[in-house]
């Protein structure tokens, strides 16, 4: 299969190793791979902002260059929840509909392919360590996206897996909400941050490195010593 990465903005300019262990994952399903490097923002902050016009400037560019694709990947449940769900919304009613839609059937975030599409929960990866999860506010509640990252952290030799007491709590960040209240966003991660800590685990993982930026953050500050790292860096290391 020829599999296309959306690689969000933050991930291309702060986390590379995540979009490069991605395709570590994908090579070593065998199968192909590419990236448009032109394409590195879904729109989501103009659209969260309310400048929808402008947020349609930057879609209408990632509608142009995915639109053919046979399946595209994005390992972050933001950024899908964007092209297949809000998409919709910004584009309705327009010439681009269709477009989207079929562009929304195509779209998933990467834990949620590998496992529901590919049928794939052990790739024989080994991680020696304890770790706990946060599951990504719209990976979780728009795209149902909950059980297909554990299922494939199970499966990963010598991890251990802590499940927080509530894995259902917001980190606080929501890309904009973080700038437009930091007060509110800072408390919310670290009722988060303080759940991970409880567990004594030494990392914590997620499919969204938006929600670990955030938390990683709060983490270095409060000088917790646990890690922050995507699903796919865990994924690639194999034994």
């Amino acid at each position: 299969m020829k599999i296309s990465l959306f690689i969000p903005c933050y991930i291309d300019l702060f986390y590379p190793q995540v979009g490069l262990s991605v395709v570590r994952v994908f090579e070593h399903l065998g199968h192909d791979v590419d990236f448009d490097v032109g394409v590195v923002c879904c729109g989501q902050p103009g659209f969260n902002a309310g400048y929808w016009p402008e947020a349609k400037q930057v879609a209408s560019k990632v509608l142009e260059r995915l639109s053919e694709k046979e399946v595209v990947v994005v390992p972050s449940g933001s950024c899908a929840t964007m092209i297949r769900v809000f998409y919709r919304e910004l584009f309705a009613g327009s010439k681009q509909e269709e477009t989207v839609n079929q562009l929304a059937l195509r779209t998933h975030e990467f834990s949620e392919f590998l496992v529901d599409k590919l049928g794939v929960t052990d790739l024989g990866s080994q991680f020696q360590a304890s770790a706990t999860f946060h599951d990504g506010c719209h990976g979780m509640r728009e795209l149902g996206v909950r059980t297909q990252p554990r299922a494939l952290l199970q499966q990963v030799k010598d991890l251990t897996l802590i499940e927080m007491e509530d894995t259902t709590t917001c980190c606080g960040f929501g890309g904009l909400f973080a700038v437009k209240f930091p007060m509110i966003s800072a408390a919310m991660g670290e009722t988060k941050c303080s759940l991970a800590t409880k567990t004594g685990a030494d990392y914590l993982i997620s499919n969204d490195s938006s929600c670990l930026m955030h938390l990683g953050g709060l983490l270095k500050r409060s000088g917790s010593k646990m890690k922050t790292l995507h699903l796919a860096e865990v994924l690639a290391n194999f034994r």
